[in-house]
């Protein structure tokens, strides 16, 4: 079982930063057993990363996406007040916590820990954003704000944050050409009406799946550190750089679509 302190020594390992905005991606079942289970780890997780919720520290952002509530029998896509998502078991965890604020995204929502001021700040404004990521919303600004995305036991198929990125960049064929009705249900019981254009691609099926080609020129850049929290391997990456990177690759491969097939990068690209 790794404790609670062992947990300190690997984040320390790792150089998981105290003072900007960090997203975590884990699969429980690959840290394997660790103090006070899964609740144990997003506990310290916010303390690491929010030192303690501190002025100073950064913040601590869990996802907690509905999207698959798209299309169902229900308009509402997001509903404050239940714990389901469809992306694991910590974001549950995390929307059990009385200290989790989420933002007010109908798709692609997060629980945000650290210090108060500095939470609220992060998520204003995120219920009138227009797209599942928008590059101004609580996702685009990982790369302006100088976040990092941690993977744990898990690869950068479930970097959702890359989808910013094509967003920022305006890769075509990722988003709805129109917006899509969907509705938030607050804690009050009243309902917001916010259409979004939501991610969609033509021609290419479940895009999110190729982005694992991107982790070559990821490493080749120095985007990614490696270590360990528990048992599961974990990616630390900047994305800042991750970026910088995708942009690189965009631009020398003359913009065609790299993500519609299997074959790997080339590495004209972006060595």
């Amino acid at each position: 079982m790794t404790s609670r302190t062992a947990l300190f020594e690997q984040f320390e390992e790792l150089g998981i930063p105290r003072d900007v905005p960090v997203v975590v991606h884990a699969s429980l079942r690959s840290v394997g057993e660790v103090e006070d289970r899964g609740e144990g780890l997003l506990d310290a997780l916010i303390a690491w990363v929010t030192r303690d919720k501190s002025p100073e520290g950064g913040l601590l952002c869990v996802p907690t996406h509905t999207w698959d509530r798209l299309g169902g029998p229900d308009p509402v896509t997001m509903d404050v007040k239940d714990e389901r998502t469809c992306v694991g078991t910590l974001p549950t965890l995390a929307l059990r916590r009385a200290d989790a604020v989420r933002s007010l995204h109908p798709t692609h929502s997060m629980a945000v820990f650290g210090d108060p001021e500095k939470v609220r700040a992060w998520v204003a404004g995120e219920v009138m954003k227009e797209s599942s990521t928008a590059p101004d919303g609580c996702w685009g600004k990982l790369r302006t704000a100088g976040g990092f995305v941690l993977l744990v036991g898990v690869g950068h198929n479930r970097n959702t944050y890359l989808h910013s990125v094509e967003e920022w960049l305006g890769v075509p064929n990722r988003l709805s050409p129109n917006f899509v009705p969907m509705r938030i249900r607050l804690a009050s019981g009243d309902v917001i009406e916010r259409p979004i254009r939501c991610h969609h691609t033509v021609g290419i099926s479940e895009v999110s799946a190729k982005y694992p080609k991107y982790e070559p020129a990821f490493r080749a850049h120095g985007c990614i550190r490696d270590g360990f929290i528990g048992s599961a391997p974990t990616q630390l990456c900047d994305c800042a750089k991750m970026a910088e990177v995708v942009a690189l690759v965009r631009e020398r491969s003359g913009g065609i679509e790299l993500l519609g097939d299997e074959k790997p990068l080339e590495e004209a690209y972006y060595l």
